[in-house]
């Protein structure tokens, strides 16, 4: 008899299915298969190299899968463009920070939420209701994100002018305005003081307790991983070697092997 494991209880948000991505001769991800489930923050982590980023591009849909299938929410998702993949209810952020520089923070905010407006070039033109509506809309989306953020006294600040840890945050900000179901975050901690990666922490956390989101993240500072996972899947060389509870891969032997090496490889 197996044990019941809670995390089986809810819903699986995403799903790949025997995804695989090659660029050349080289193999960066070979038949992943791995499953996060709605309500839980789920980090995939791996040495460098070890293709995390490239599944987050597959399923965001900046690559095409050589093989394989992303499966949101029930539908195929595969290839389908980052516009689109947006739309249905994905966002992200990127390792290497990508706002606007000369836009203000609320500005680029507002802009993450172009994939939700469906007025045309004439509506703007001719600034009709619907328009009008739903620019409204837009500003105050974003004024609400930007206070959860604790931004709100830089709304009208330049983003190249704020500090890293902020501009890490708004770019959060940013990808939560498009009211997303899953989160996908890469190495949002990265270049954080320890200050800033503990507030970081308690933000992720308290989006779980207080709005309907699932995250998942790439993540290198273990002590993040550890503090809010409810489950880790490891990669290396491509390939998921090991997922489970946050204190179960701390203590598997091949998930230590694969960041500290053995004597015999």
């Amino acid at each position: 008899m197996t044990d019941f494991n809670p995390r089986n209880a809810q819903p699986v948000v995403l799903e790949t299915r025997n995804l695989s991505k090659v660029f050349g001769g080289l193999t960066a991800v070979n038949a992943f298969d791995a499953q996060v489930h709605k309500g839980e923050i789920c980090s995939l982590i791996g040495p460098n190299g070890a293709g995390k980023t490239t599944v987050f591009n597959t399923v965001t849909g900046i690559y095409n899968p050589e093989k394989g299938h992303v499966i949101f929410n029930g539908n195929d998702i595969t290839g389908h463009k980052p516009h689109h993949i947006v739309s249905t209810g994905i966002a992200r952020t990127f390792q290497n920070i990508r706002l606007f520089p000369t836009m203000t923070c609320l500005e680029n905010i507002m802009a993450g939420q172009h994939c939700r407006i469906s007025s045309g070039l004439w509506s703007a033109l001719f600034k009709s209701a619907r328009q009008k509506h739903e620019e409204r809309e837009t500003r105050a989306v974003a004024e609400s994100r930007i206070k959860q953020i604790r931004l709100w006294d830089y709304r009208h600040e330049l983003a190249k002018n704020m500090a890293y840890g902020s501009q890490r945050m708004l770019e959060i900000a940013r990808a939560l305005a498009t009211n997303p179901s899953l989160l996908v975050l890469d190495e949002p901690s990265s270049g954080l003081n320890p200050k800033e990666t503990e507030d970081l922490m308690e933000f992720l956390t308290g989006l779980i307790r207080k709005e309907d989101i699932t995250i998942l993240l790439i993540e290198h500072d273990m002590n993040v991983v550890m503090g809010i996972s409810d489950w880790v899947i490891v990669m290396d060389e491509g390939k998921k070697i090991a997922e489970g509870h946050p204190e179960q891969i701390y203590h598997n032997p091949r998930v230590i092997e694969a960041y500290l090496g053995s004597n015999d490889r």
